[in-house]
């Protein structure tokens, strides 16, 4: 379901923020405070390039993968047009194509992580992250703010209005502390045609998620609160 829902949004993703660069440059200026000068990163959820495009014209050395196929074709693409360098992979963050010690920082942004319903899968991917990091490196990571979701468990997002007068919105079906997400699109040039399309998240709590990383093998794990639009954790290799 999530590679079928992220296929289905690469063509059209962009279109959620008003201004897709200045959210690049935004995101990329936040994000860049926790990662070092001249660090190569890795961004296992790089969707069509958000968070990789902008650190890219920042000017660090970014890789970029992701389910997706058609999201990491659009990343290289978009990366191109902006006369920056961004190769980029359809892989799984569970069985990442990636020599061990190879990264210095790894990325994984937007909520990705959430999307692995299972303690023992998100497990197998920190494990990943942890291993193509050389010794001494960092995990950066950002999931919605579950801690407050999992108490009030809302029903839905209020509506949001892209370029071109696209409207956004989000139905949440809940089933313990998983849920099933319902994407609502709305194009106004088409007569207000509607396109909805379907993905899960187990709403992980900052807790579950720190005693994985642990587990995982990382050190000290920190959570930031204001530093990005999502809380963000940021774990040491080692």
């Amino acid at each position: 379901m999530t590679g079928a829902f992220y296929d289905g949004l690469a063509g059209t993703y962009d279109l959620m923020f008003p201004d897709w660069d200045a959210s690049m440059a935004r995101q990329a200026a936040q994000l860049s405070e926790f990662i070092p000068l001249g660090a190569r990163v890795l961004d296992c959820a790089c969707g069509i390039g958000t968070q990789a495009i902008g650190l890219a014209q920042c000017g660090y050395s970014v890789v970029g993968s992701d389910l997706s196929p058609k999201a990491a074709s659009r990343a290289v693409a978009e990366a191109f047009a902006r006369g920056v360098s961004l190769p980029a992979f359809a892989a799984d963050m569970r069985a990442l194509p990636f020599v061990d010690d190879s990264f210095d920082v790894v990325l994984a942004a937007d909520n990705a992580v959430p999307h692995l319903l299972a303690a023992d899968d998100v497990l197998a991917a920190l494990r990943e992250m942890r291993r193509v990091l050389r010794p001494g490196g960092r995990l950066i990571l950002s999931t919605r703010d579950y801690d407050t979701i999992r108490r009030e468990r809302p029903l839905s997002t209020p509506p949001s209005v892209g370029p071109g007068r696209v409207v956004w919105f989000q139905l949440w079906h809940w089933d313990g502390d998983r849920y099933e997400l319902e994407m609502f699109q709305l194009h106004e040039a088409d007569s207000w045609r509607v396109v909805v399309s379907k993905a899960r998240y187990w709403a992980i709590t900052r807790h579950e998620l720190t005693e994985l990383a642990a587990r995982a093998g990382f050190g000290y794990v920190e959570w930031l609160l204001h530093a990005y639009y999502q809380p963000l954790m940021v774990a040491p290799n080692g």
